[in-house]
């Protein structure tokens, strides 16, 4: 949760260029972030992998207007819509992109080489058809913002009540890279975005720090392999709710243009 999906950031970068407000390279290297280099394999008409700028380009002419992020997790097809071949792919990343537009899906798989210390990070993204249907279990920006108070108050109760201290070199590292992402402030999500999208992705990163604290520190009451497993299963529906607020805000220009708002 603490860290920005790779959907994610092709996801808004590409919906940034596509509505015109960046450039193809500043888009291109907002998405690459600190990875060695990205690719993209069965796009139609192309016989090999191509870079990020032909293939966005390719995808507009082929009709696409819009991306939006998946995030789903085992018994949670979230944002996917089929068929059952792409959403395997999607559930074994974790993560992809679905098109708005034409119904095509992108789905990253990721290759690490090199020395520990040096390693360079390739990412290969496949395209794939997908059906065109509302994707599953997304909801509002003004939903996903109710539900994640209400999720906070939940974590904060449950991390009482297992006498979750909050400290230890996990929780410690969790808290900071939680206020790291914080501090970078509008840079969450790119161009074109409402504010509300990136107060609701702040918030559910803030939700998503306080599993990590939960799930991860050794420190507090619950210490056992079965307290362990209690904090987890407590804090599931929790997280089921900072997923889904984290797919609204990354898909809330989509949604807007659809309701037309835009």
């Amino acid at each position: 949760m603490l860290s920005e999906p790779r959907a994610g950031r092709l996801a808004a970068w590409g919906n940034a260029l596509l509505a015109g407000l960046v450039s193809p390279d500043d888009a291109v290297l907002a998405i690459v972030g600190e990875d060695a280099v990205h690719r993209v394999e069965g796009l139609p008409g192309e016989s090999a992998p191509v870079g990020l700028t032909l293939a966005l380009g390719r995808l507009r002419t082929l009709g696409v207007t819009g991306l939006r992020l998946a995030l789903p997790a085992p018994g949670h097809p979230l944002g996917l819509s089929g068929p059952p071949e792409f959403n395997a792919r999607a559930l074994d990343a974790e993560q992809a992109v679905v098109c708005y537009g034409a119904a095509f899906g992108l789905v990253p798989e990721v290759y690490e080489a090199g020395p520990e210390g040096d390693v360079h990070v390739e990412v290969v993204w496949h395209v794939l058809p997908v059906r065109e249907a509302p994707p599953a279990d997304v909801p509002s920006l003004g939903e996903a913002e109710r539900e994640l108070a209400e999720a906070l108050r939940e974590a904060t109760e449950v991390l009482t009540r297992l006498d979750v201290a909050g400290s230890g070199p996990v929780a410690e590292a969790a808290i900071d890279a939680y206020r790291a992402r914080a501090e970078r402030g509008r840079e969450v999500l790119a161009p074109g975005y409402p504010s509300r999208a990136v107060r609701v992705l702040e918030l559910a990163q803030r939700v998503g720090t306080l599993i990590v604290v939960a799930t991860e520190s050794g420190h507090g009451g619950a210490v056992s392999a079965s307290e362990m497993g209690a904090r987890r299963e407590a804090l599931r529906p929790v997280e089921r709710t900072a997923r889904r607020a984290q797919v609204a805000a990354y898909n809330s220009v989509v949604e807007e243009r659809e309701r037309g708002v835009r």
